[in-house]
């Protein structure tokens, strides 16, 4: 429920050593990963590459969806920050040609604008 963070393209820290051998078999040559968001149950990955999503589903946990998006993707984004009754921030995600965004749910733990600043910094270069 916390955040995982490193210095960009630093695989030093013991934050992004722990994400990478969680979820290294998920990145090709050349990938790292940046900086992690765990969520309740799920993982936001920031590699240098592609935003990875960790959806752990089910009761037990045993199954798991693995989203990629490639930041070219991604055509625009919005967060909203949690307010006095409603304490949770929301990203939401436009993807490709799609209508529809992927929002997800972030609790008060997480800076809603770090996730934001690490997405656009991405999407802008």
């Amino acid at each position: 429920m916390g955040l995982f963070t490193g210095a960009a393209k630093n695989t030093g820290s013991s934050e992004t050593k722990k994400l990478h051998s969680d979820y290294g078999q998920l990145l090709v040559d050349g990938e790292i990963i940046e900086v992690g968001y765990v969520v309740l149950r799920d993982t936001f990955l920031f590699t240098n590459k592609r935003l990875i999503l960790v959806d752990i589903q089910g009761i037990s946990g045993k199954q798991i969806e693995y989203l990629s998006v490639p930041y070219n993707r991604i055509t625009k984004f919005s967060v909203q920050t949690g307010g006095s009754f409603d304490l949770d921030a929301e990203l939401k995600l436009w993807i490709g040609s799609d209508t529809i965004p992927l929002e997800k749910k972030f609790n008060k733990d997480v800076n809603i604008y770090e996730v934001q600043k690490v997405l656009a910094s991405h999407m802008l270069k």
